[in-house]
C-alpha cells in the first residue's frame, strides 16, 4: 500500500465541482459537516498584547466583522478556488463590488475606459459616480479591441468591461484587451456574472479583477444579495480591501452563509439552465415574430468564433429582438404562465425582463439604440423548470404577438 498523502489533500488539486462543495471549508471544534454560522460582529482577545499585535498586522486574526468574519471567510476562499484566484473579498451587493473594484484602483486625475454596452448601474460608476472625484472616463463600442486601443491615455489606470454584456450578449476579446491594458499600464476589470465562473476564466485570459453579483448564479435562488471581487493577493489584500474597510460594504455573515450553500449546488443549476437556453434559443431563432435571438453559443450571434474560443459554453441567458417593438415585448411578458417577469437574473425560476423600460431606463433612448436596447428587446433568464414546459409558455406568449 502506498504511503504517500493522498493528492486530493491539496486543495488546488481537487476538480471545479469538488471545490464548490468542500472549498474554504473550516470546522470548529464541534465538526460540523455544514459551515458554522458566526452571527457576531466583534471579537475577544487573550491579552492586551495580542489585540496590539493583531492590529498591527504581526499575527492573523479576527478584530471585527466589518473587517473580516469565519463565516465570510469560507466563502471567499471557495469562490478564489473555484475561480483561480489568489484572493477575493465579499461585498453587501454586487453593485457594492463593482464600485469597489473600479474606484479602489484610481485616484483624482485619472482615467477609466469601458465598453460601452454595460449594466446601467456599472455604467453609472465609470459615466457619473468616478467623475464626481476627479477621474474621468471613456466608453467605447468594445466588440473592436482596438477602440480600447485608441481611448487609451497615459493617465488611465482602469479598463472595466462585462462580457457577454447585459442585457444586449455582446462579447468582449478579454485577451486582447488585457494585452491594451498592460500595455498602457492600466488594469482590466471584467464583470463575469452573465457567463459564469464556469463558463469563462478572466484572470487566465489576462484579466487584474473579476466581479460578481453573488445575487445572481451563485445564490440563484432568490434569497440574498452579495458580491466578490478576485484577483492577486497583491490587488485584494491592499487596494480592494483597504477601501472595503474604510467604506463598509461588508457581506454579511448570513448571506455569505447562504452563498456557501448555493455553491453546493452552483455546477448542477448552471449547467441545466445552459441545457435549457440552448434549446430555447435554438426553438426561437427562426420564429417569424422575432427579428433575432441572441445567444453567444448560437450560429447567429455575429461573435460566435469568439465566444466558442472565449466561453465553454454559452451562458444561461438569452435574448429576443421582437417585431413590434415595445408593444409586442409587453404582450409576450404579460402572456407568461411559467416565466416571471422580474429584473433580477440568474435564479431558480426563469425570468424576463424588459430592459428598455427597467434596468436601462435612466440612459438616454440615444445610448439605448447605441448599445443594443431596442424596444422590442427581452432578456430571458432561464431557470431550472422543464425546457419543453418553457418553450411552450413562450410559443403561446408569441400566438399573442
Amino acid at each position: 500500500m502506498s504511503k504517500d498523502k493522498n493528492p486530493l489533500l491539496d486543495p488546488t488539486r481537487r476538480s471545479a465541482a469538488t471545490q464548490m462543495v468542500h472549498g474554504g471549508g473550516k470546522r470548529s471544534p464541534f465538526n460540523e459537516t455544514s459551515e458554522a454560522l458566526f452571527l457576531n460582529s466583534g471579537y475577544s482577545y487573550p491579552s492586551s498584547q495580542h489585540a496590539e499585535d493583531l492590529f498591527l498586522n504581526k499575527i492573523s486574526g479576527h478584530n471585527y466583522s466589518r473587517f473580516a468574519n469565519p463565516t465570510v471567510d469560507m466563502f471567499q476562499e471557495r469562490m478564489a478556488l473555484i475561480e483561480g484566484a489568489e484572493a477575493a473579498r465579499g461585498f453587501a451587493s454586487g453593485m457594492a463590488a463593482v464600485t469597489n473594484a473600479v474606484m479602489s484602483q484610481v485616484r483624482a486625475g485619472d482615467h477609466i475606459v469601458a465598453a460601452q454596452a454595460l449594466f446601467g448601474g456599472c455604467r453609472y460608476v465609470v459615466e457619473d459616480y468616478a467623475p464626481r472625484f476627479g477621474v474621468e472616463s471613456t466608453l467605447v463600442d468594445g466588440r473592436d479591441p482596438e477602440n480600447f486601443a485608441r481611448a487609451m491615455r497615459p493617465n488611465t489606470k482602469v479598463v472595466f468591461i462585462e462580457t457577454p454584456t447585459n442585457p444586449t450578449l455582446e462579447l468582449v476579446d478579454i485577451k486582447a484587451v488585457a494585452e491594451i491594458a498592460h500595455a498602457h499600464g492600466a488594469k482590466l476589470i471584467v464583470d463575469n456574472v452573465f457567463s459564469t465562473a464556469l463558463y469563462q476564466k478572466p484572470l487566465e485570459l489576462g484579466a487584474d479583477l473579476v466581479t460578481y453579483s453573488a445575487t445572481k448564479h451563485i445564490d440563484g435562488q432568490g434569497r440574498v444579495l452579495g458580491g466578490i471581487v478576485l484577483g492577486s493577493k497583491a490587488i485584494i489584500e491592499a487596494d480592494v480591501h483597504t477601501f472595503l474597510r474604510q467604506t463598509g460594504a461588508t457581506l454579511s455573515a448570513f448571506n455569505a452563509w447562504v452563498l456557501l450553500k448555493g455553491l453546493e449546488t452552483y455546477a448542477l443549476r448552471i449547467r441545466q439552465m445552459t441545457d435549457s437556453a440552448e434549446k430555447i434559443a435554438e426553438a426561437l431563432a427562426s420564429h417569424p415574430k422575432v427579428n433575432r435571438v441572441i445567444y453567444p453559443h448560437h450560429k447567429s450571434h455575429p461573435q460566435y468564433d469568439l465566444a466558442k474560443r472565449q466561453m465553454s459554453r454559452g451562458s444561461t441567458l438569452l435574448a429576443l429582438d421582437l417585431k413590434g417593438g415595445q408593444e409586442a415585448a409587453f404582450t409576450l411578458s404579460d402572456s407568461l404562465a411559467v416565466v416571471l417577469i422580474s429584473n433580477n437574473l440568474g435564479d431558480a425560476k426563469s425570468l424576463i425582463t424588459h430592459p428598455r423600460t427597467t434596468t436601462h431606463a435612466r440612459l438616454t433612448e440615444e445610448v439605448r439604440l447605441e448599445t443594443g436596447v431596442t424596444p422590442g428587446l427581452l432578456r430571458l433568464s432561464v431557470g431550472l423548470e422543464d425546457a419543453d414546459d418553457l418553450i411552450a409558455d413562450l410559443m403561446y406568449a408569441l400566438d399573442q404577438v
